[in-house]
């Protein structure tokens, strides 16, 4: 009889039976142990009982012991199910064929051949015409006729299922149970039979304990029913040669999935035979898709090999070696521009999983080993894909590690760098002051070096950090200065970068015209080199000028080709960017509720991302937007959240914005005398900043105070 709390499988039953309908008679189930092989060829057995009257008989091959069961005693096993158990056996192996295939011959016998090792074990085994055979094995294997079916873990639902049909209590906690189980039913099994006879414990508890990696298989094995996780893999893992085993073992370092390239460099496997071999032992899982074929162990495999690994320094060596190696030619080809844009994006999102593990390893022990260091470093050299990638936090993380690494090797090279793109990314945060900090720390060393790219490199980025601090005209000098040495160098995608720069600059200036020169000049750059993402910055830049310019259509059409670059690349911040331009533009065109779509749109990138100054842009934009709907105290909630985000980073621009706008909803609910303080309190940070609406904010002063 199969399992009572069998669950699930409802198409490959339906599959199975729809090909027996159609004539099959040889049907192999394939996969790895635990994965219910034994109990969905019992249910089948069971469903087509009917069709085999002369006798349905199981047989256990024991292809997983060390002496597998020979065929020949398969053979007696079926003979003696026919003629009774005292019959006398032939011990000639031809006749004992002789007599198995007479037995069977125009009888209608299923046979339920389980746990088979080998082809050459079940092949002696094939029955004559009428009857049909049900294989399963953990070694995937070919024959002649034999309709291969390769079993995956449960479905989330089934798995549910299963656990709440053993134990009911498990209520909202299944779906957490059933991920860490690998939806496999001998985990499912384990975790949900503990469970019913240990009612001291709590679901959460248990989950909780599961969440440790280094004890969870052994925490599944805990019941008292025969499913021990670590003995069941066990049974696959024994039967591997020396060398295979070795392989399997080494297969740990991979996080997630991996190509046969990696395999072969990271574990020694010449050509990727013994891979192979593991596929076929099914510890190994190889999905049919497109492309190039990726491998992976199911979750519980890899922890099975995780705990029969010795720490091995050379291993995670190598693996954070060739991942290093790998984004670097992911980040090249994200330079290259044009269509290499996509693959180096392509690439990066399909190993990223193994980037990270390689950089967390390095980090963790560049203190100890120099090699270690040195990869680490060189992790974090790959400034233009991590920052479109990484959440700003994390890329701070990286370049923190990066920095350490780089002293620890004394390469002032590679300091600098990562002094460099620190910089950048604490402005990413919103924390211009921290950034000037790391950027003169970072010019420091360029200029001691004598490293005249990175001098002007890191000019450029002070005029960043200056500008976003509200003061254009001193970022203009920073970004002359820098545009002078690309052009020395012939940097063209530095010269299209500080172009874009100074396009920005002169428009906060208030000076549209001069900005729309410059960002003409470095889209023309851009799209002459196949820079995508710097093409996007001068769209976006050029749809700015033209809003200044009293444009909005004008605005939207560039901002709408800027938005869909951003998205096209996976530029989060661009893709912020854009949305809130063009919740201005519309709001402009006097479409209030299409602006606010765009505006919360852009405020929950920003939140996702860390983007503090993009959310404090959104969140007085809606200020903004509801203020002129005529709801007052809902634009001063978003002014105030403004007001501070602005005070908190540094934004000077962005403060005296927020009390600005402050102080016209705050008039209009008849606080006068609040509305003034605001309004002088930005008119002093206009004026300090040399912004040109400080004239705006006097006037109504004046307006204000003589009424």
């Amino acid at each position: 009889m199969p399992p009572k709390d069998f669950t699930g499988r409802s198409k490959d039953i339906d599959d199975i039976l729809a090909d027996f309908e159609r004539g099959a008679t040889i049907t192999g189930l394939r996969g790895m142990g635990g994965i219910g092989k034994t109990a969905l060829a019992l249910v089948l057995a069971q469903r087509l009982k009917d069709r085999f009257a002369d006798g349905q008989i199981f047989i256990d091959l024991k292809g997983t012991s060390e002496k597998p069961l020979a065929a020949s005693d398969a053979m007696a096993q079926v003979v003696r199910a026919h003629l009774g158990s005292d019959i006398k056996i032939p011990e000639n192996e031809t006749e004992l064929a002789g007599l198995y295939r007479s037995v069977l011959e125009g009888k209608r016998t299923l046979l339920l051949l389980d746990n088979a090792a080998s082809r050459e074990q079940v092949l002696p085994l094939l029955p004559p015409e009428y009857c049909s055979v049900l294989v399963t094995s953990r070694k995937k294997f070919a024959l002649s006729g034999l309709k291969p079916w390769d079993l995956d873990p449960m479905s989330p639902e089934d798995a549910r299922e299963l656990l709440i049909t053993i134990y009911p209590q498990i209520g909202d906690n299944a779906d957490r149970l059933a991920e860490l189980c690998g939806y496999l039913p001998i985990t499912l099994k384990a975790a949900a039979y503990l469970l019913v006879e240990t009612p001291d414990l709590a679901p959460a508890k248990y989950i909780e304990e599961l969440g440790d990696e280094r004890s969870r298989l052994k925490q599944l094995g805990r019941s008292g029913e025969d499913l021990d996780v670590e003995a069941c893999f066990n049974l696959s893992y024994s039967r591997l040669s020396v060398e295979s085993a070795r392989v399997f073992r080494l297969l740990s370092v991979f996080p997630g999935d991996f190509n046969a390239r990696a395999e072969e460099v990271i574990c020694q496997d010449e050509g990727h035979s013994i891979l192979s071999e593991l596929l076929r032992w099914s510890l190994v899982e190889f999905p049919k898709q497109e492309g190039e074929g990726r491998y992976h162990l199911h979750d519980l495999v890899r922890l099975f090999a995780v705990s029969l690994q010795d720490r091995d320094k050379d291993l995670n060596l190598r693996h954070a070696t060739y991942y290093q190696d790998l984004l670097w030619k992911a980040d090249d080809l994200l330079l290259q521009g044009k269509d290499s844009t996509h693959k180096g994006l392509q690439l990066f999102d399909l190993e990223w999983t193994n980037i990270q593990r390689g950089q967390n390893w390095t980090a963790t022990n560049s203190d100890e080993d120099l090699e270690a260091a040195r990869i680490c470093s060189n992790f974090a050299r790959t400034g233009s894909i991590l920052s479109l990638r990484l959440h700003p936090q994390e890329n701070v993380r990286w370049l923190l590690a990066a920095l350490s690494a780089a002293r620890r090797i004394e390469s002032k090279k590679a300091e600098g760098a990562h002094l460099c793109d620190l910089g950048l990314a604490y402005d990413a945060l919103g924390d211009p002051r921290k950034a000037i900090e790391f950027s003169e720390q970072a010019l420091k060393i360029a200029r001691e070096i004598g490293y005249r790219g990175g001098e002007g490199y890191e000019l450029g980025n002070l005029g960043i950090a200056y500008k976003n601090l509200g003061e254009p005209r001193k970022a203009i000098e920073f970004y002359e200065q820098a545009l002078g040495i690309a052009r020395e160098t012939g940097d063209r995608w530095n010269e299209g970068l500080w172009l874009n720069n100074l396009g920005l600059a002169y428009g906060a200036l208030g000076e549209p015209r001069k900005a729309i020169e410059f960002s003409e000049q470095a889209l023309a750059i851009a799209r002459e080199i196949g820079d995508r993402r710097g093409e996007g910055n001068s769209l976006g830049n050029l749809g700015n000028a033209y809003a200044n310019l009293g444009e909005p259509r004008k605005a939207i059409e560039f901002y709408e080709q800027a938005l869909a670059i951003a998205r096209e690349i996976g530029d989060r911040r661009g893709e912020g960017a854009e949305l809130g331009n063009l919740g201005i533009a519309f709001a402009d065109l006097g479409e209030t509720r299409k602006a606010i779509e765009h505006y919360e749109q852009a405020l929950a990138i920003d939140r996702e991302i860390g983007d503090r100054r993009g959310e404090g842009a959104e969140l007085g934009n809606l200020g903004i937007a509801f203020a002129d709907l005529g709801e007052p105290r809902k634009a001063i909630e978003f002014f105030e959240q403004r007001l501070i985000i602005a005070r908190e980073i540094g934004d000077r621009r962005g403060e005296g914005n927020a009390l600005w706008n402050m102080s016209l909803a705050l008039d209009k609910l008849d606080n006068r005398a609040r509305a003034i303080d605001c309004a002088r309190a930005a008119l002093k940070i206009r004026e300090e900043i040399e912004d040109p609406r400080a004239e705006n904010v006097k006037r109504k002063l004046r307006e204000w105070e003589s009424s």
